[in-house]
């Protein structure tokens, strides 16, 4: 008997076990309740039930969105607030969209009240409210802006099962929200328009009881009822309960909220009000609660007109003792809002009101992507764990918002055309997901981590113009049917670097039996490679010695140019593309078709010939990838000028500026990613001037109009005019004359003349804030009568932790917030009036934002 107790007693804590941990895996899905509810309290840490009067169940929204973190009410609010879900919030600091999904079980074309609620607390301790954008799936919503405690509501009815809430940051001030409720109408007939939705303007129980409102349970769909009494207006009211049989009981309006009326004082009196909407194209339709709740003395009913706005809408209403009609107005229009209840006098009694509700019309003008699409990329997110911020929600729409890295046509619906993720660190496979982007033309996956053999199903892409798979580790042969394409000119294919990938047809068999000679061959190649390899380091090193034992004297071993020759290559000296201190540049094309720049010596330069022959004796002895490469001269004393590789995309200012005019392939707004580029290129240029050359040559003029870019956006130092040799590795020395650029110049040169490498670092610190505000180092007021340095103006906000406000605002939020920052504390470290970062180390960790770049600055220091 003890045996069988025990067993039993065991089984049943087994099973108890068991069922608790099945319930707990219940719970942690956040799924609607029965009644066809989804209740968010966003920022909350824990789920619970909330004991106001209404019982509903509150989930944490941790399984609805990705981003965001949870914040709390300011402790001057939090302790008089009395409801758990006005207590946190979720903020949104980073990226520009950030998404709810909700996925009600009752699914597509069905009506659901959403309401968004948001009360601001000063949680951030900045008392300034922020103002941003809520849009419901791909369209436009509403404005949120207020300090108070408000909610914005609502009917919708979704095209696809899920349905996405979305907070935009405009620019002025950090999204949040407090909480997120979804119900699902019983009666999809209600409350549904033929296109677009309905916005809750106000929700009216007239003749209730003062300062109360009125919800779940009471309401079935969870409408939040507020009691409005207007003053003339007779407060009418009964115990009796409704009669629900009625067909306009489908709106479901409570009973407590159908018992209580306003009337006029007579007959001849009539219910007006008025209002003033906020433009004129707004339409607003207005919702009118009837029920007769007195017993008339006469047989007659109560009845009267309803009219809107001049007769834009007129029904006339007959009321049978406790049935509910609902009457539903016509949308209208107008400077002007109004509504007038009129009796017929048939009856002799007043007209009444019960409740009513107010809407407006919202818009859907927008049309999502594609559903096969959405599916496919978000696959191929999953897939490949691809985080950015840019990627939630639609990724084509609304247009202004589309995922970083995607191209789409503006057809109806829209469809991906172009898919970009070039050293995006994608690993494993190919995924077949991009096989399902039918409409694609460009396909961009180089320089990731790619491995497998090639699809052919990307062949049946039938658009697909571009492929570019080079930088893989992919394997196997090339499919036949992308082969055919290519020799077809249907398709541009680019697979270099791929070094186990067979190209050849057909591709050679391995031969098994070369066990011996593999180590051997192997051992032969290696030792050939350590020769050539000492050899090659043992040629650099006597090429630098050989330019360093050149000296400081001018020795043009470039070819040099005769006047006539220089004039003809320039056209007459006919297109002037730029103009500096020594005279102005013109455009030039050499024999062979190389275009080049020309900078020709003015006879009333300022700068003079000195200088002009230190850029011509510094360039002749150093070379490097991301230095302006000197090709030639002209050395005749009266007419001298230097002849430079062409630049085609000009000088960095320029971009900053938004004077260049964009074109098809370089928009006129540089991406954040372009400027990190743009600043690696630079910080390995100035590394090599102050590392790589011995001594050490500080510029002395670093700006941004002296970086240069080439066609392909590489970034190059030019105009060496100031240039100075350092006399060691460490030493400074002092300056007898000022020279610069104002805005650049560091504080300790200004100051004491003392000139050494920190001196360029400084100057690189100012470009980077330049690259990150899109402002020029010297900020003048719009009439020019006022100054300020950038570093004044930044510092303060930076320091305040809302970096938001530098980012250059062309930029429209589209970059990452931790490289941002990591910029900023790179710049400000270079800008300090001591211990500023070398710029080898500067360029280091400004390639951090992307893996695959970090051996660049390494490979610089060997380029000579």
């Amino acid at each position: 008997m003890t045996m069988a107790r025990s067993i039993a007693a065991f089984s049943f804590a087994l099973l108890a076990a068991l069922a608790l941990a099945l319930l707990s895996v219940v719970q942690a899905q956040p799924i609607p309740d029965s009644q066809g509810f989804i209740s968010i309290d966003c920022g909350a840490s824990n789920k619970y039930t909330d004991h106001h009067g209404t019982g509903i169940t509150y989930e944490i929204d941790e399984e609805f969105i990705d981003s965001g973190q949870n914040m709390q009410i300011s402790t001057d609010y939090i302790y008089d607030e009395d409801r758990q879900l006005a207590k946190n919030l979720r903020s949104f600091p980073n990226g520009t969209r950030n998404y709810y999904r909700l996925k009600p079980d009752q699914g597509k074309n069905k009506t659901y009240l959403i309401r968004a609620r948001f009360w601001y607390g000063d949680y951030d301790e900045k008392n300034q409210a922020p103002s941003f954008d809520l849009y419901i799936d791909v369209n436009y919503w509403t404005t949120v802006n207020s300090s108070h405690d408000i909610w914005k509501e609502i009917m919708y009815v979704p095209l696809e099962d899920d349905i996405q809430v979305c907070l935009v940051n405009t620019g002025n001030g950090v999204p949040f929200i407090s909480a997120l409720e979804l119900r699902a109408l019983d009666d999809d007939g209600i409350y549904r328009l033929r296109s677009g939705f309905l916005k809750l303007d106000e929700r009216q129980d007239t003749g209730g009881t003062p300062n109360s409102t009125i919800r779940y349970p009471t309401d079935a769909y969870d409408r939040i009822w507020a009691t409005e009494n207007y003053p003339g207006w007779i407060i009418l009211n009964t115990t009796s309960a409704t009669d629900s049989s009625n067909d306009n009981d489908a709106y479901k309006a409570p009973s407590k909220v159908l018992r209580t009326a306003q009337s006029s004082i007579d007959a001849n009196t009539s219910l007006y009000l008025q209002w003033t909407p906020s433009s004129f194209e707004e339409k607003w339709i207005v919702y009118f609660y009837f029920v007769e709740i007195e017993r008339l003395t006469s047989s007659l009913q109560r009845e009267f007109t309803v009219s809107m706005n001049d007769n834009q809408f007129m029904k006339t209403v007959t009321l049978e003792y406790l049935k509910p009609v609902v009457v539903v107005s016509n949308p209208v229009s107008g400077s002007l809002i109004t509504f007038s209840i009129e009796s017929t006098n048939k009856s002799g009694n007043p007209p009444i009101l019960n409740a009513v509700e107010y809407y407006t019309i919202g818009y859907l003008p927008n049309v999502p992507t594609a559903q096969d699409d959405v599916k496919a990329i978000n696959e191929i997110k999953a897939t490949y764990h691809i985080k950015r911020e840019s990627w939630q929600g639609d990724p084509c729409v609304p247009e202004n918002y589309a995922w970083d890295g995607l191209d789409c046509s503006n057809g109806h619906p829209p469809r991906i055309i172009s898919l970009k993720l070039s050293s995006s660190n994608l690993m494993g496979d190919i995924v077949s997901s991009l096989s399902h982007l039918s409409t694609m033309e460009y396909l961009d996956l180089s320089n990731n981590q790619l491995t497998g053999a090639i699809p052919e199903t990307l062949a049946e892409l039938p658009n697909l113009r571009f492929l570019n798979l080079s930088g893989n580790n992919l394997i196997g042969s090339v499919p036949e049917a992308l082969k055919k394409r290519v020799e077809d000119k249907t398709l541009n294919m680019s697979l270099t670097g791929n070094v186990n990938l067979c190209q050849a047809d057909p591709c050679p068999r391995k031969k098994k039996h070369n066990t011996i000679l593999v180590p051997v061959v192997t051992s032969v190649s290696g030792f050939f490679l350590v020769l050539f390899g000492a050899l090659a380091i043992i040629w650099l090193i006597k090429r630098k010695q050989r330019a360093e034992s050149s000296g400081r004297t001018l020795r043009l071993k470039n070819r040099p140019f005769k006047y006539g020759e220089v004039s003809r290559i320039t056209g007459n000296f006919g297109q002037v593309i730029g103009e500096g201190g020594f005279g102005k540049v013109y455009l030039g094309t050499l024999d062979n078709g190389t275009m080049v720049a020309v900078k020709v010596l003015s006879k009333s330069s300022k700068q003079g010939y000195k200088e002009f022959q230190a850029e011509a004796q510094l360039l002749m002895i150093v070379h490097h990838k991301n230095l302006v490469s000197l090709l030639g001269y002209c050395g005749d004393p009266k007419h001298m000028a230097l002849i430079y590789e062409y630049m085609a995309n000009g000088n960095l200012r320029q971009h900053l500026s938004g004077r260049m005019h964009p074109t098809k392939d370089h928009p006129k707004v540089l991406t954040w990613s372009k400027r990190l580029q743009i600043a690696v290129d630079a910080a390995q240029g100035l590394d090599y001037l102050h590392n790589g050359c011995k001594p050490p040559i500080i510029h002395r003029d670093l700006k941004t109009t002296n970086i240069l870019l080439n066609e392909g956006f590489q970034a190059k130092i030019a105009d060496f005019g100031l240039s100075r040799a350092s006399a060691t590795g460490n030493d400074s020395y002092v300056s007898t004359s000022l020279a610069g650029t104002p805005g650049y110049l560091d504080p300790e040169f200004q100051s004491f003349g003392i000139l050494n490498r920190k001196s360029d670092v400084y100057s690189f610190g100012i470009i980077l804030f330049e690259l990150i505000t899109g402002r020029p180092p010297i900020m003048r007021s719009q009439g020019g009568s006022a100054s300020m340095h950038i570093l004044g103006w930044l510092i303060p906000i930076v320091e305040s932790g809302d970096i938001q406000r530098i980012m250059d605002p062309r930029l429209q939020g589209k970059f990452d917030i931790n490289s941002a920052w990591k910029v900023v504390e790179i710049a400000m470290s270079c800008t300090r009036a001591t211990a500023r970062l070398p710029v080898d180390y500067v360029g280091r960790i400004i390639l951090g934002w992307a893996l695959s770049l970090y051996v660049i600055p390494f490979l610089g220091l060997f380029t000579f």
